[in-house]
């Protein structure tokens, strides 16, 4: 039987391609490909693999694609145009457990750096200037982290606070009965009565997008530290400066902005990302929540075992 072929269309670690071969599958390796190179080539491919460069819709694929499934080595959907995927029959595989673990220690890792003011008490020192009080921080212990969104990301953030003696809550719109020994399933009532620490792990759609804006975080009762390490669409970047300029948002750990080409920010988004850059209490990274090198294997052993049980035609 001939090797099914796929094409590799972004940097991919070393690891996949005997990992492919295994399994009786031939990788193109074209990381630097464009958009209307892959429209010109994609005939004869069995599958595509890649990040998310590339939007993967009618336009590129066309009415009458050879390709049998879209793998993406990440965890978010967003690039993928699922509804016509689905009217084509083309498997869509996604590896999300791949960067779970290097999430879920960001996550924790991020929020004990912003608690314990460890970001500005290391500037302050390498500036000889000493001053404890000030940096006197917070423990974990005792608060309450909300959860919104208890797939991979959201259960691998639980499972590592599970230590730290806190209160950990979940609510997840499409999921119910997920109640486990690291968190329990509440209403987004509950969420907004009790959360000391707002933790976002839900897929950018339709329904997300913006939808962490100011109404929404008013609606907390206490003054919340915010982690966003889902996509920055998610959260309004002008009204969480706003709310933070006002007090009502105590922190912020964000690993992703609404345009994380800081080059292209609109006017509006360059006051509030110049407004929060300015604050000691916000972390800022490049959408590093789920990079790692071992998320650059894990991610391949994923997506490959997905593609071992496939059952193509």
């Amino acid at each position: 039987m001939d090797k099914r072929r796929c094409l590799v269309a972004d940097v991919m670690h070393e690891s996949l391609f005997p990992m492919l071969k295994e399994i009786g599958w031939e990788g193109d390796y074209q990381p630097s490909i464009s958009r209307a190179q892959i429209k010109a080539i994609h005939t004869g491919y069995d599958g595509i693999i890649l990040r998310s460069k590339t939007f993967v819709d009618r336009d590129l694929l066309g009415e009458h694609p050879s390709v049998r499934f879209i793998g993406r080595a990440g965890a978010g959907l967003d690039n993928l145009d699922l509804e016509y995927l689905a009217e084509k029959a083309i498997h869509v595989l996604h590896a999300s457990e791949g960067n779970r673990d290097a999430v879920g220690e960001y996550t924790v890792g991020t929020l004990l750096s912003l608690m314990r003011n460890i970001p500005r008490a290391d500037a302050q020192v390498k500036k000889s200037h000493w001053d404890r009080e000030a940096n006197r921080g917070e423990e974990i212990m005792g608060k309450t982290i909300g959860i919104i969104g208890y797939g991979n990301m959201g259960q691998a953030v639980a499972k590592r606070l599970a230590g730290f003696q806190c209160n950990v809550i979940a609510y997840d719109k499409y999921k119910s009965d997920f109640t486990d020994q690291h968190c329990k399933e509440v209403s987004m009532e509950t969420i907004v009565e009790e959360t000391d620490i707002l933790s976002l792990h839900v897929p950018l759609t339709w329904e997300t997008k913006g939808m962490v804006n100011k109404e929404y975080l008013m609606r907390f009762r206490k003054k919340i530290i915010l982690i966003n390490t889902a996509r920055g669409e998610i959260v309004s970047l002008s009204d969480l400066s706003q709310l933070m300029l006002e007090g009502s948002v105590r922190g912020a750990v964000l690993d992703v902005l609404e345009n994380e080409k800081l080059d292209t920010l609109t006017p509006s988004q360059m006051v509030a990302f110049n407004s929060l850059r300015k604050m000691s209490n916000v972390i800022f990274t490049p959408h590093i929540a789920g990079w790692t090198f071992e998320s650059h294997v894990k991610i391949n052993v994923a997506l490959v075992q997905k593609m071992k049980s496939l059952e193509l035609v």
